[in-house]
């Protein structure tokens, strides 16, 4: 995410940082830099203006000339234009309105409506406890009433049965009443999309509008495609009235475009973003978090938020025991390549990591990936269960039929069992260590420096 910027402006930082003291010229310097790598990521010119104005009129002054450390000022101030330019404060779904409360979810064709539907559903039922009711009016695209209820079973989360034939209108009328007479707290509306904005499309939805009077109107944007999805934003808001934006597609979203040009031109904050495929992969906006990564300064925060949402404390408790008496095995070392699956995959979590844009060619060159943990996870499920408690019985013939059943070679297994090892040996010295000797001898006590 945002990988290609942060990429380009972490390396303007790491030479300003390096220079200690700064003339106007350094600053000058760098700022353009910092504009043409905004400009490459596809941020809209004028929103590219408005911050490099705004860093520029802080940056030259004398708090930065004249500080200890001018770089890390600088890189301060960039950050603080960055969450500014992000939305300033994070802006959460708006529950407050008398049951149910009505959402209305727009935008247009393949940028991910259904889907982010079923998505914001399921987070309101899990994280905020709400019951919520979905209804799809998108009666023009082929099963697209059926792909909500599919998507509403996956989610656990309950939607409007379809009647054949109904008008938009309709559905909506009878969705809200079914939503209050049956005490739900939640009844959002999937709306129909176009390839493009037209006339048809934008008079549908004001009359749903109208009819549905919605506390939320939340416009769906894919980020690939950049600036774009602010200007349709805009359109959609100047027509309907938009609350927010729900970005789309933000994992594979390297540039940042969308996410920087879209407070600025439509005046709407972000509020979600999908961050994968799966039902659960969708996150709220925190614009200083997001800034926080775009300048490789991690995202601890989300990182032990997902942590508490995914990892089971009593299993947890459990893990620990057995490693402080050092009998963790395979089968425990699959669970926790499962919870790393399940808290958004290996390149999610190092995303949230600190200076990690710093290692990503050595990271590269290691192998480590997305692939890695599912074959690292297909190597284990090819042992059997003697195998996977003791893994000191898998000699070569073992360690041979193992790879050919996970479809990886000797080299693979020959590395997972490496890894198990390192770890069984690092464990064995904290123990060694104890608490006192741990906090004495600190990471080199650890690692057997």
């Amino acid at each position: 995410m945002f990988s290609s910027l942060g990429n380009r402006l972490g390396d303007i930082f790491d030479r300003l940082r390096k220079r200690g003291a700064l003339t106007e010229a350094d600053v000058e310097t760098a700022l353009r830099e910092v504009r043409v790598a905004l400009l490459e990521a596809d941020v809209a010119l004028p929103v590219v203006k408005d911050f490099i104005t705004h860093v520029k009129e802080r940056a030259i002054g004398q708090e930065v000339l004249k500080s200890i450390t001018p770089g890390q000022m600088v890189v301060k101030i960039v950050y603080d234009q960055m969450v500014a330019t992000l939305g300033g404060e994070g802006a959460e779904i708006n529950l407050l309105a008398t049951p149910p409360v009505t959402m209305m979810i727009v935008g247009l064709q393949g940028s991910g409506k259904t889907t982010s539907t079923a998505k914001i559903a399921r987070l309101l039922s899990t994280k905020k406890r709400k019951k919520v009711l979905m209804a799809s009016v998108d009666v023009y695209r082929p099963a697209a009433r059926e792909q909500l209820k599919i998507l509403g079973q996956e989610a656990h989360v309950d939607t409007l049965p379809i009647i054949d034939h109904e008008k938009p209108l309709e559905i909506v009328k009878r969705g809200y009443e079914k939503a209050r007479l049956e005490g739900y707290d939640v009844f959002m509306v999937d709306t129909a999309g176009r390839l493009h904005i037209d006339d048809a499309l934008m008079e549908e939805l004001v009359q749903l509008r109208n009819v549905l009077k919605p506390t939320e109107t939340l416009f769906v944007a894919d980020a690939m495609t950049g600036q774009d999805a602010a200007n349709v934003a805009k359109t959609f808001h100047e027509r309907v009235g938009l609350t927010g934006v729900v970005l789309t597609r933000v994992d594979g979203d390297a540039r940042g475009g969308a996410a920087l040009s879209v407070r600025h031109i439509t005046g709407c904050p972000v509020k979600l973003m999908g961050m994968g495929e799966r039902i659960e992969q969708i996150e709220e906006f925190h614009p200083d978090r997001i800034a926080s990564r775009i300048l490789d300064m991690g995202d601890v925060l989300t990182l032990v938020e997902k942590a508490a949402e995914t990892i089971d404390r009593e299993e947890a408790e459990k893990l620990a025991q057995k490693m402080g008496k050092g009998q963790f095995d395979m089968n425990d070392l699959a669970n926790q390549l499962r919870q790393v699956t399940k808290m958004g995959g290996l390149g999610g979590l190092m995303g949230m990591l600190p200076g990690i844009n710093k290692y990503k060619n050595q990271i590269q060159q290691a192998g480590i990936d997305e692939k890695m943990i599912s074959r690292q996870l297909a190597v284990i499920n090819s042992m059997t269960q003697v195998e996977r408690k003791n893994p000191k019985v898998l000699n070569g013939s073992r360690r041979k039929r193992i790879a050919t059943g996970s479809g990886t070679t000797v080299t693979d297994v020959n590395r997972l069992l490496k890894q198990f090892q390192d770890m069984q040996d690092m464990m064995k010295r904290m123990n060694k260590l104890g608490e006192k000797g741990l906090k004495r001898q600190g990471l080199r006590g650890l690692l057997g420096r």
